[in-house]
């Protein structure tokens, strides 16, 4: 048997575990393992490496991914996915592990629209996945704001300054709001909140006036310019105020204890639903254990997830 693997999209901490548990286990099976290079295009580009154990070794703790990533939007033309099947087919490759987020599964429905077998894996900072509770990267690029916004408020509160963070997710909420909990923030601003500024001005002068020293503000991106809101919280709140885009220090780093175990869990899972036939899914996260879901229902289906706002509110 020989299976293929990818990464495609936004690359995460946890993507080279992922890599790593995929060729071992297909080692452990007697499985050739190859590696496309740069996502999608490669696989069109006919751009595979035969992968051993020794080329995955002293990567498990290594952020980013060593196979590239790259975005291709005309995979989503048939003749395209035709021409990717065709490269797959002529090394006798017997099935595919995609890594990555939702552009990255849906690219997997289309392979397996003409038949090719495929699972993903969920590897994203955005945790915007449904059906897994969380995705590989995650918790790398939450511990990566904490420390950031922690040093944050070290000079805010020096300052006696307001300072407005803004934090990575894309339409998904959770990187920020988990920021907020695990940082302390004071008033955290997603998708899900809903942007109110007239609330967000009163909010920050009413703890001016109570006499609070400094305040942080996470703000998910894609919601408002925080330099803007920064400047408008100063001259209307009487609070030095300062705006700080984390940006793409959030994907890279080495991956927290808790990807590299999911990864590796998830890798494992993805080479043996594949070995035994299975396909057409991707693996979750639910609890402390991993499991299967179909492609389809994990693309689209909306996620049901917990209220984490009622936590804030308590421990404002």
């Amino acid at each position: 048997m020989k299976i293929a693997l990818l990464t495609s999209g936004g690359d995460a901490p946890g993507m080279n575990a992922a890599i790593r548990a995929v060729v071992r286990t297909c080692v452990y099976y007697n499985i050739e393992a190859y590696g496309v290079r740069d996502g999608y295009k490669g696989l069109v580009e006919d751009n595979f490496r035969h992968l051993h154990s020794f080329d995955v070794g002293q990567m498990i703790d290594r952020g980013g991914t060593i196979l590239g990533s790259a975005r291709l939007d005309s995979f989503k033309n048939e003749e395209v996915v035709k021409k990717a099947i065709d490269n797959l087919r002529k090394r006798s490759i017997d099935g595919l592990v995609v890594i990555g987020g939702d552009g990255t599964f849906k690219g997997a429905m289309a392979l397996e629209a003409q038949d090719f077998p495929t699972i993903g894996i969920p590897a994203t900072i955005d945790n915007d996945i449904n059906g897994t509770e969380y995705t590989i990267g995650f918790f790398s690029a939450l511990d990566t704001s904490m420390e950031a916004i922690d040093k944050l408020r070290d000079t805010s509160f020096s300052h006696q300054r307001c300072t407005v963070v803004e934090v990575m997710g894309r339409d998904c909420g959770d990187l920020s709001i988990y920021s907020g909990i695990s940082c302390g923030a004071e008033i955290v601003v997603t998708s899900e909140t809903g942007y109110n500024e007239t609330e967000i001005l009163e909010r920050i002068q009413k703890a001016k006036n109570q006499g609070k020293r400094h305040l942080i503000v996470v703000v998910a991106e894609n919601i408002t310019d925080v330099n803007q809101l920064a400047k408008k919280i100063q001259t209307n709140t009487g609070y030095d105020a300062r705006a700080t885009v984390l940006g793409y220090i959030q994907r890279g780093g080495s991956p927290s204890a808790f990807d590299r175990v999911l990864a590796s869990k998830m890798g494992i899972l993805a080479v043996e639903l594949l070995k035994e036939g299975k396909h057409n899914l991707a693996t979750v996260s639910q609890g402390l254990h991993v499991n299967s879901m179909s492609l389809s229902k994990v693309l689209y289906e909306k996620a049901d997830k917990p209220n984490l706002y009622r936590y804030l509110e308590k421990l404002r």
